[in-house]
């Protein structure tokens, strides 16, 4: 469309230049190396005629006398770069205002949405910051968008005979998209699309864009799915060229191969994964030595040897970086061939591993350690279920193995000796994991909500999955892989070059946030002692342990990790405070997460005695991988709400008994308890009393009648709606 025709749009009747602020700054900033007098900029600006001209100098007297810009010399301005200029990221609410994070700042420095001036939420920005006398607090206002964090957005497009708008689903776009008739592509009224901003001049309200992408009509199962990978950027499908070099693959395992390789196909070998997984990482290998110890393997799927580096499996494995696990499906890192297939550690068959082998005691003392390739062969597959029935009601066969007898001999069959293997390896590993919680460990055993789907993906019912033992077993020998891997390389001996690896690190968390945390709690009668590490680790696991099971569980879980700092990759070691690990990497399941390939890559570089590799390739990939971790926890979180309001249209107007979850001004969160959906009541619904929030007590308290609902607290809800497109749950509130 005409730039002519495009202003006439947006742009109010009249001669007044709109956004002449932000344009005089872009100005200036552009020409931050000089002054300019009042008829440079006009020109700048296409202002020509007297009353533009005019609004001009009026505004630079105006910005002078505020401080924003300085006069050089007589009629000549330029910005104060030295002052008030600062460079940070845009962070957007649903209401239009901002907040600028900029380490020149303690904390954030808010923008009032007059003053955004075309930001977006992760925008690289500079900022014009200001004290406000009145309130004693910064403010800003957006000078110049350096960089956009992202240029396409998802939405649904609201067509109409010359044009259409695409309403995005993102709550911190504050604006809808508009699209010329031109740029709307095969899309038709009512499908979520996929639009791409490629023009916002100040003369618009609403930023210019194109459709790229048609995914389906709004509110379909598989569009919403779609939508959800879309609005972070993540693919649901693997370009031609990458399924075809996946299919291209020799997977034969050659004698050849199986010569650099420690055989251990003859050691009792075994996985235990969720029901319905379908990959598997990891397997473990048991067997008792002739001297009393126990030789366990960690044995990982070496998908490095399939995945050559820099090929073009390698670039979509580090592009995709993890694997997404989305409600109803798995996005996986790698082709189904290779993911499902043949890095698959699948029972009966050979299979090229990677693997860790400790030689252990009765008390769980390491007594030997191996690291190397290795080739494996699974003799069985089980499910948490059915370990965990193992460990709960051992079969009397399980124990009556005479002790001279080996777990390798025929006369036992191999349910017989792997029982025995896991009843054994149980034991070691609630022994690991007494010694971690004893230096410091958090338990977090957060209960995760899954839903039984119909053929259709409708959710049906809605179930809760705990660790139990089973699940704990797992997870000691991968944290003890994990780590050791790590000490293996980054433990130095005097004299010894330090060598570039693959750490996860967790750094220690914020006090003041353990501080609010605390406050918090205390509002149920909990409590953190934050007087030292220890004190602070073990007052955590007390709380967690208190409250499991209770209605307000599962929202003193949710917080207390927010209060925690965000594990991520680096390659350079702080240690996991979390596990209370000094030394801490991922190693064990490379199928999904691609720092694990890496790992096994550096592993085996430094095995073979190659020298350190660059620390600057190796962080930015960290950098990636973290990043691209987020997204996909973000879409996966996004992909339960879908699916817990998908689930709760079901019951509109039915009662439940929920907990307030949270409470701010607008309304309070209640999380039910039977299912653990989370609405909202809005404070406009709750009749029987003008309502306000109190900050310090987490409550919205009645005004005339003294009602309090706090934090916590128990209350009856009804399902007002649940809306898909808005993906919002509503309620009503039963009030007494």
């Amino acid at each position: 469309m005409p730039r002519a025709k495009r202003k006439g749009l947006f742009k109010k009747k009249g001669g007044v230049v709109k956004d002449l602020t932000r344009k005089v700054f872009k100005v200036l900033n552009e020409n931050s190396n000089k002054a300019l007098n009042y008829k440079q900029i006009a020109a700048a600006l296409d202002l020509e005629d007297h009353g533009s001209k005019q609004q001009l100098l009026l505004k630079l007297e105006e910005l002078k006398a505020q401080k924003k810009i300085i006069e050089q010399d007589r009629g000549k301005y330029l910005l104060d770069a030295t002052k008030n200029y600062h460079i940070g990221t845009l962070d957007l609410t649903s209401t239009g205002n901002a907040y600028f994070i900029c380490d020149d700042f303690e904390s954030d420095v808010f923008i009032n949405k007059a003053d955004v001036n075309g930001g977006l939420n992760g925008d690289t920005a500079k900022v014009y910051v200001y004290k406000r006398k009145q309130r004693n607090k910064f403010e800003g206002e957006v000078v110049d968008i350096l960089e956009r964090k992202k240029s396409e957005f998802v939405g649904t497009l609201q067509l109409s005979a010359r044009f259409g708008f695409v309403v995005t689903d993102d709550r911190s776009m504050p604006n809808d998209i508009f699209i010329p008739k031109d740029k709307i592509s095969t899309a038709v009224d009512g499908d979520k699309v996929v639009a791409k901003i490629t023009d916002w001049s100040g003369d618009s309200k609403n930023p210019y864009g194109e459709i790229t992408r048609v995914l389906g009509q709004a509110g379909e199962h598989n569009t919403e799915i779609h939508a959800i990978l879309a609005e972070y950027d993540l693919p649901y499908e693997f370009p031609p060229g990458v399924e075809a070099a996946a299919e291209q693959l020799d997977v034969a395992i050659t004698e050849e191969e199986i010569a650099k390789r420690r055989d251990m196909r003859d050691v009792l070998t075994f996985t235990i994964d969720p029901r319905d997984a379908k990959d598997f990482d990891d397997a473990l290998s048991f067997q008792i030595l002739e001297n009393g110890n126990y030789e366990i393997g960690i044995h990982i799927a070496d998908v490095s040897h399939y995945v050559a580096e820099n090929s073009i499996l390698d670039e979509e494995a580090y592009n995709r970086a993890t694997s997404v696990y989305l409600v109803d499906r798995v996005v996986p890192m790698l082709p189904e061939m290779l993911s499902n297939g043949v890095c698959s550690l699948r029972p009966n068959e050979e299979k090229l591993t990677f693997s860790a082998v400790f030689q252990m005691n009765d008390k769980a003392e390491i007594k030997n350690e191996w690291y190397g390739r290795t080739v494996t062969y699974s003799d069985k597959r089980f499910a948490y279920e059915e370990a965990q029935v193992i460990l709960e009601q051992p079969d009397e066969k399980n124990h009556s193995i005479p002790a001279e007898i080996s777990l390798t001999d025929e006369a036992y069959d191999v349910d017989v000796k792997i029982s025995e293997a896991i009843l054994k390896m149980d034991i070691l590993a609630k022994i690991m994991r007494g010694k971690r919680l004893k230096s410091g460990a958090l338990a977090f055993d957060k209960v995760e909500t899954k839903f039984n789907l119909d053929e259709n993906a409708n959710p049906i019912g809605v179930f809760f999955k705990e660790s139990k033992d089973a699940n704990k077993l797992i997870e000691e020998f991968m944290l003890l892989a994990n780590r050791k891997v790590a000490e293996f390389v980054g433990k130095t001996k005097s004299g010894e070059a330090k060598k570039t690896f693959i750490y996860r690190v967790h750094d220690e968390p914020n006090i003041d946030k353990l501080e609010a945390l605390g406050t918090l709690v205390s509002k149920f009668g909990y409590g953190i002692n934050t007087k030292s590490r220890m004190t602070t680790s073990s007052s955590l696991n007390k709380l967690l342990s208190d409250v499991h099971g209770k209605a307000e569980s599962n929202m003193i879980e949710t917080l207390t990790i927010r209060s925690m700092s965000k594990a991520e990759y680096t390659t350079e070691n702080i240690g996991h405070y979390g596990l209370a690990f000094d030394y801490y990497s991922h190693f064990t399941s490379p199928i999904r997460r691609y720092p694990d390939v890496m790992a096994h890559r550096l592993l085996q570089h430094y095995l073979d005695k190659g020298k350190s590799v660059s620390t600057e390739e190796y962080e930015e990939k960290c950098k990636h991988s973290s990043e691209m971790e987020m997204l996909a926890s973000k879409a996966e979180r996004d992909s339960i709400k879908y699916m817990q309001i998908k689930y709760m249209q079901n019951f509109t107007g039915i009662a439940f008994k929920g907990v307030i979850s949270g409470v701010t001004e607008w309304g309070i969160y209640i999380e039910i308890i039977e299912n653990k959906c989370e609405g909202m009541v809005r404070t406009r619904d709750i009749t029987s009393d003008h309502f306000a929030f109190d900050q310090d007590e987490y409550a919205l308290v009645g005004r005339k009648y003294g009602q309090i609902y706090r934090l916590g607290d128990e209350v009856w809800i009804k399902v007002k709606n649940a809306d898909l497109e808005r993906k919002h749950l509503d309620f009503y509130l039963i009030e007494e």
